[in-house]
């Protein structure tokens, strides 16, 4: 048995015709011993009740809410969305990168307060992007920047394959001599908290931050801290440390800071490569195939 949590698809039908697919929206009365698979999330509690369960996948990118002990401690195969929301997350960050080059929030103020205002702004050619992560995401933030005449440099847990459009650099490189630094990394054990006060000290105070993977790699206090005293210039923040974002947070209010609601891959393009990698996915679990996707659980991504 195939256990699909969530929103029925006829498309899934398809694929796994003849193979028994069962449909829910919740796990109320599902016979665990027969659950082979599980497109969507098993409560840890009930993973460890089902003895036949061989795969897991997360229609998320990012699995760190999956990887609990019980997940970690097993032998089941767990895969991932990861790839899915690439394309929208680099636009993501292209867009937050103008927005705080060109001050468009200064902009967006005359408008309501019917003022012309003009001066003078930045661009984006010239200056260098940093790119701490350089996964699905990373990559084509790096194509997109380099296109708009950016130096890009960026770093990754392991040295990959060279891109054309991205130098792999030191961390402390990525610090010291980034215009802009994206983080497209996921959160793991590793990358949590990985900018903190001493890093942000090491950027140059002309330089933003911004994030569009998971909140919780910078340390928001930290962060704050920076932002209020000049320490760098601002920030574009999509992903955050607490989400919602409580409306009491201080980064509502900074001028020097624009906030998105985690809303950067929420297209129709996303959804869509999300459900072609299920279809191949339980395309291969029913034909014996080595899957796509798989995730290294002690990485964490």
């Amino acid at each position: 048995m195939i256990v699909v949590v969530g929103k029925q698809r006829d498309d899934l039908m398809e694929v796994a015709a003849g193979t028994e697919l069962v449909f829910v929206d919740s796990w109320d009365g599902v016979p665990l011993e027969s659950v082979e698979a599980v497109i969507g999330r098993i409560p840890p509690d009930l993973l460890v009740k089902a003895p036949n369960l061989r795969w897991v996948h997360s229609p998320a990118a990012g699995v760190d809410a999956e990887l609990s002990p019980e997940m970690l401690a097993s032998d089941v195969v767990l895969t991932s969305s990861v790839g899915n929301g690439a394309i929208p997350l680099a636009e993501h960050s292209m867009l937050l990168m103008l927005m705080l080059n060109r001050e468009v929030p200064r902009w967006v103020k005359a408008q309501a307060e019917h003022r012309w205002e003009r001066f003078t702004h930045g661009e984006l050619a010239g200056l260098t992007l940093g790119i701490y992560g350089l996964g699905h995401s990373g990559l084509d933030l790096a194509r997109k920047a380099e296109a708009f005449h950016m130096r890009v440099i960026g770093v990754r847990r392991r040295v990959g394959e060279p891109s054309p459009y991205v130098e792999q650099v030191s961390f402390e490189q990525l610090l010291q001599e980034s215009d802009f630094i994206v983080v497209t990394a996921p959160r793991t054990p590793e990358t949590a908290g990985r900018f903190g006060a001493a890093e942000f000290a090491r950027m140059k105070a002309s330089a933003y931050f911004v994030c569009i993977s998971r909140g919780g790699i910078a340390d928001d206090d930290a962060l704050l801290a920076a932002l209020r005293t000049g320490q760098i210039a601002g920030a574009g923040l999509d992903a955050h440390g607490i989400e919602p974002l409580p409306p009491e947070s201080a980064f509502w209010d900074l001028p020097n800071v624009i906030v998105t609601p985690h809303n950067g891959a929420t297209s129709t393009g996303t959804a869509r490569r999300g459900e072609e990698i299920v279809r191949e996915n339980l395309r291969r679990f029913l034909s014996g195939q080595e899957l796509v996707n798989v995730v290294d659980k002690l990485a964490g991504y």
